[in-house]
């Protein structure tokens, strides 16, 4: 009666359970990840708008001041694009510009023929020098300065109502005798008012601070802030956006969005891509090779561990002749069995163990050895490899057959 054995798989491919091991960790933490990211937008979600935003209820949103305006009899409408802005200046209204230094040098240029001689209220929050050359020329812009609350030191009588306020950030002077400069900061100051007499006037602030919620009730924010917005019936609040059309144009132009030689502007994919992305990519990609070049440095050479359990020499060489049948490597399984049968014949007929691989060493000492044979030592010891699998076989047989005869003779 015949048993039937099975023989265990020694495949190298890991298991379903080895894999699960090996990557549980990863799937956990994109799991932690993907949970706080939708935890996150929940709760960031509902009326959120961005920094200076009048429908904002966050901290460095504008809804408070907005709100205020709103009980006074102030209209507040919010624009988000170039347009719009520039048909809403009229002598009722005051332009909020949030973002001036995010305007291209097209659209401040356009927005500042827009505005001129409305008999408007043009309000800048914290223009730097470009912006500030562009909106409201003559005017010197000096490095920004810490926000404190200052006095206001002047003879406007907004700033004088409302006292000491939270002002600093840009500095400006003005060569304009029409102009009024408060809040001064050394021989500068943070805020800046140019009047045109029946032309309208044009308000500099060199930081926005005073208008975001969380700060509207510290010192005279509230007041200034009511104050400077709230001359006219109507406020107009410009957010600048990138899907404003006219953001195609980054160049110097006409009013209607065409070049100095009369051809339309177009703006590439990079155009489009605002600076901070782009220098952010570039961080990281450095925080990238930095931290290639930390881990390189901490790999040393190689440690010889010893193995927790002792493995016999026949199950490791039939593991590896098992890995060299599944990747059909003929050449390298031959290129083994004979350089083990070189080694060993090399003391066998006298040749030194570094010229055993030799064949001008060996193989006239194995023919002395062994004495005439039929069979070419060359192409035995150092021929081509099999081209399948009984070849091989063949080639392992004869091997042996030559060693047995060299150690009997």
């Amino acid at each position: 009666m015949s048993t039937a054995t099975t023989t265990p798989s020694t495949s190298a491919s890991p298991t379903a359970r080895q894999v699960w091991t090996r990557t549980r960790g990863v799937l956990l933490a994109l799991v932690v990840l993907l949970v706080a990211a939708t935890g996150l937008a929940a709760t960031r979600s509902g009326e959120q708008h961005g920094r200076l935003d009048p429908r904002s209820a966050d901290r460095y949103g504008s809804r408070a001041v907005a709100e205020l305006l709103k009980d006074r009899g102030v209209s507040v409408r919010v624009v988000t694009t170039l347009e719009a802005a520039m048909t809403s200046a009229d002598p009722d209204t005051t332009l909020l510009v949030s973002a001036p230094n995010l305007l291209t040098p097209n659209q401040r240029h356009t927005l500042h023929g827009a505005t001129t001689g409305t008999g408007g209220r043009t309000v800048l929050l914290a223009p730097g020098p470009a912006a500030a050359s562009e909106l409201a020329p003559g005017v010197r812009v000096g490095s920004p300065a810490p926000v404190t609350p200052r006095p206001p030191d002047c003879s406007l009588p907004a700033a004088l109502r409302a006292g000491a306020a939270e002002t600093g950030g840009f500095r400006y002077t003005a060569d304009n005798p029409d102009s009024l400069a408060c809040y001064p900061v050394d021989s500068t100051s943070s805020l800046l008012v140019l009047s045109e007499r029946e032309a309208g006037d044009t308000v500099l602030l060199g930081a926005p601070d005073l208008l975001y919620n969380e700060r509207l009730d510290h010192e005279g924010n509230a007041s200034l802030a009511l104050q400077l917005l709230g001359s006219r019936p109507h406020l107009v609040w410009y957010i600048p956006s990138l899907s404003d059309p006219s953001t195609g144009n980054g160049g110097e132009g006409d009013d209607n969005g065409t070049d100095s030689d009369g051809t339309e502007g177009e703006s590439g994919f990079l155009d489009l891509i605002p600076s901070g992305w782009l220098w952010g990519t570039l961080q990281l990609a450095l925080a990238a090779v930095l931290a290639a070049i930390w881990r390189a440095r901490r790999l040393g050479p190689v440690i010889v561990e010893r193995l927790p359990v002792a493995i016999r020499a026949s199950e490791s060489t039939e593991g590896r002749a098992r890995l060299q049948r599944k990747a059909n490597a003929r050449d390298r399984a031959a290129a083994s069995l004979r350089r083990a049968t070189r080694t060993r014949l090399a003391p066998l007929v006298g040749v030194p163990l570094r010229d055993a691989h030799s064949p001008a060493e060996l193989l006239p000492a194995v023919s002395v050895r062994i004495g005439p044979s039929d069979s070419d030592l060359h192409a035995l010891l150092f021929g081509q490899a099999p081209t399948d699998d009984a070849a091989l076989v063949l080639l392992a047989d004869r091997l042996d057959t030559l060693e047995r005869e060299v150690r009997t003779s």
